[in-house]
């Protein structure tokens, strides 16, 4: 059974070479890890300019432990109606859900398990109600706002690998340090990889740099 994922692209992108910023790409790009081989990932709703730079970019890393991905620049419906998708298929996680998303919502009922791709919003600004308007079923993934590529990873934790939410070990809310003198708190729950929070490759060595960005005058 492939079990496929959705990310509606929720962040205003500009026309230009590059419109997606490099911490964006490095979030969505570690879907495909998380997702891994039984899974299939589009990204839809985006600007010319990052379609482009995304399918490059997912072009570029190929490997039998990476889900497929696609991106396009249809609407999450369009891309519905392509593929013969019913809402009554298309599972939400949506943060306001009255129910949590169970190991039993991996067993066929839904083709399809969407997100929103918001990212960096802290607090939240409920963006996903742009999604929740249009009634598809949904599920939500606790209490504790996630990334977008650690919501993926959650879920298929939860659908294809049958754990519970509770049976996922989580850190909360993680400071990474850089040296005795830097670091950063993040303001999200991430999977737990042992003591350290499973960021995406070349994150932390990006989330320096901004620091060290953020110091230059």
């Amino acid at each position: 059974m492939v079990f496929t994922y959705v990310i509606e692209h929720m962040e205003e992108d500009e026309e230009t070479s590059r419109a997606i910023p490099r911490w964006v790409e490095l979030e969505y790009a570690h879907m495909r890890t998380l997702a891994g081989p039984r899974g299939n990932i589009h990204f839809t709703h985006l600007s010319q300019s990052s379609c482009s730079t995304l399918s490059t970019l997912f072009s570029q890393c190929i490997g039998d432990a990476l889900a497929p991905a696609l991106a396009h620049t249809v609407s999450l419906l369009e891309l519905m109606e392509q593929s013969g998708i019913s809402k009554e298929q298309v599972c939400l996680l949506d943060p306001k859900a009255k129910n949590e998303l169970s190991p039993e919502d991996g067993d066929g009922r839904f083709a399809w398990f969407l997100f929103g791709g918001i990212l960096g919003d802290d607090p939240p600004r409920d963006r996903t109600s742009e999604l929740r308007i249009l009634g598809f079923p949904n599920r939500h993934l606790g209490p504790v706002q996630m990334t977008t590529d650690t919501a993926l990873g959650v879920t298929k934790l939860v659908v294809e690998d049958k754990a519970t939410l509770s049976q996922i070990h989580y850190i909360d809310h993680p400071t990474i340090k850089f040296n005795p003198k830097e670091s950063v708190e993040m303001p999200f729950r991430y999977i737990a990889e042992g003591q350290q929070p499973k960021l995406p490759p070349g994150m932390r060595e990006h989330l320096h740099e901004d620091l060290n960005k953020s110091f230059e005058f």
